[in-house]
């Protein structure tokens, strides 16, 4: 760990939007990974170059397949996409597209299936 740091101290955190109005989410879960087999979420936002958040977090349930732990994760993202919606309008900037990215299709199909 002390390499990597060493390697990287010099590294620049670049945030730019694109200017595209779009919210870019990208989630993914991770399978009962941990010792009481719950799953783990990952994700990341970014409207452009570079992540203006990001967050990694054990799943407070548990599931049981890698489609429902990736609904979970889906879910879990919600309320931060509809709160940073709001938000960026509030300040006076539109969002044309708020957008999630997952990795599962059996999710995306039960997502936009019901």
């Amino acid at each position: 760990m002390m390499k990597f740091f060493k390697q990287t101290s010099k590294d620049l955190l670049t945030l730019k939007a694109d200017g595209s109005k779009r919210l870019k989410w990208h989630v993914d879960a991770s399978f009962a990974i941990q010792n009481d087999f719950h799953s783990h979420t990952g994700g990341t936002l970014t409207m452009g170059k570079g992540a203006i958040t990001s967050s990694s977090r054990k799943q407070g349930m548990n599931t049981r397949s890698s489609t429902e732990a990736e609904v979970v994760a889906a879910d879990e993202v919600v309320g931060p996409r509809l709160w940073t919606k709001l938000f960026l309008e509030a300040q006076g900037y539109p969002v044309e597209e708020n957008i999630l990215f997952q990795d599962n299709k059996s999710a995306m199909l039960l997502e936009a299936n019901g």
